[in-house]
């Protein structure tokens, strides 16, 4: 716990770290100075709609700061949107969402609880779902809380002003959803919420609804949306640009490497604890070439991943990867795989071993340099090889992927 040992600008600062935006701090100030005085703890929500099973990267920036005020010693509230999850959160979103079954929300709901706790100490976490008291609202309870927000303000939204604009449908119940989640902080008595830039209609509503059911509205913490590996948009599945918590230690610490020099201080300000004078001072060396951004982003990788696979298993990724890249050695676990015996097409091969999608693709990796049999690059799209039963041939495309295959015996 830090806040014995931080008076409350300290606190500030701590909090402040990588943040957007804090609406409104002198607000935080007033509550961190009350819990300080009287040793009530403030309440800090989370909300998360279980809309996919897997976190990654940038799921983590809101989570740390949720983590964040947990040394402070305050309450951490991890919230699951379970019956907001079955309306689908309308944000960012251009077109209206699937609405979920009851046994998805259930089990991606399970999936998110295992992979939080990498982060969050479970024994100071609450786990809330917000089922709890929807589900027991009435009809006349639900009209007396839309009664506290106009159609306008509603409708003031972006995502919603963008449809309109483009004469793309709104569901009722998507309007409905930001009073679902701003009374979430009225039920739980929040004193803060987290959220991403993409967040902050729902987190100011939160103010509101509270304002109009008597409490002090909650603050709201607004959090960057992490750029994936690309570099460009934000982190996503979809988009193939991201990194699992719940990946494998040697893919983690790869696609870490794999990110720019410029890009590389942006993760060590939201995904590690080092404090912004710490990330400096390390920048300015790296400008100065007083340490080699290389090893700055090689020490940013190991703190990763020892954050969700523990110590060893990052000194094990940064071996693995040395091998590989640096040594130019294969890894020291390879797949093997038997096929029939004789003369290959290196194409056929790579299509049947699915190291390529398609005949098509094959080529074209091969055109690029993107193929090694043995160590040996392989560019003529018509190249053939030999597979015995006693000979095992290292098939390498691009940088991760080996295949050791030889012939059926």
């Amino acid at each position: 716990m830090k806040n014995g040992l931080m008076d409350i600008e300290e606190q500030l600062a701590y909090l402040r770290k990588g943040t957007v935006e804090i609406i409104r701090e002198d607000e935080l100030r007033a509550k961190l100075q009350r819990s300080a005085q009287t040793g009530k703890r403030l309440r800090v929500k989370l909300g998360a709609d279980p809309t996919a099973p897997d976190i990654h990267l940038g799921h983590t920036v809101v989570i740390r700061k949720l983590r964040a005020f947990q040394e402070l010693g305050h309450t951490a509230i991890f919230l699951i949107g379970d019956f907001t999850g079955m309306i689908g959160d309308p944000s960012g979103k251009s077109v209206t969402r699937p609405q979920l079954t009851r046994e998805e929300i259930e089990a991606n709901a399970e999936t998110y609880k295992a992979q939080i706790f990498k982060l969050l100490d479970p024994e100071r976490t609450v786990i809330e779902f917000n089922s709890r008291w929807m589900e027991r609202m009435t009809t006349a309870d639900f009209i007396r809380l839309a009664s506290h927000v106009t159609v306008k303000q509603i409708l003031e939204r972006d995502d919603f002003q963008k449809r309109l604009a483009e004469e793309r449908p709104i569901a009722l119940h998507e309007l409905l959803y930001p009073l679902v989640q701003a009374y979430d902080s009225v039920a739980l008595e929040a004193d803060v919420e987290l959220g991403g830039t993409d967040q902050k209609f729902n987190l100011l509503m939160g103010r509101e609804v509270q304002r109009a059911y008597g409490q002090e509205p909650q603050i709201a913490i607004i959090m960057p949306l992490l750029e994936g590996t690309d570099g460009v948009q934000k982190m996503s599945k979809s988009l193939g640009n991201y990194i699992g918590i719940n990946e494998p230690p040697q893919e983690i610490f790869g696609k870490v490497m794999s990110i720019s020099d410029e890009l590389m201080w942006r993760y060590y300000e939201l995904c590690t604890d080092l404090r912004p004078d710490e990330i400096e001072a390390m920048r300015a060396k790296a400008e100065r070439g007083e340490i080699n951004p290389r090893d700055a982003k090689a020490e940013l990788a190991r703190r990763i991943v020892a954050d969700f696979h523990g110590l060893e298993a990052a000194r094990r990724a940064e071996e693995e990867f040395n091998r590989i890249f640096r040594r130019h050695e294969a890894p020291s676990e390879v797949p093997e795989l038997a096929l029939t015996g004789g003369r290959w097409k290196v194409a056929r091969l790579l299509v049947e071993t699915g190291l390529a999608p398609s005949m098509g693709e094959a080529r074209r990796l091969m055109e690029q340099g993107g193929v090694r049999i043995e160590g040996e690059r392989i560019t003529r799209t018509d190249a053939e090889i030999e597979l015995e039963a006693e000979r095992p041939l290292l098939v390498q495309v691009g940088k991760r992927r080996f295949l050791r295959v030889r012939g059926a015996g």
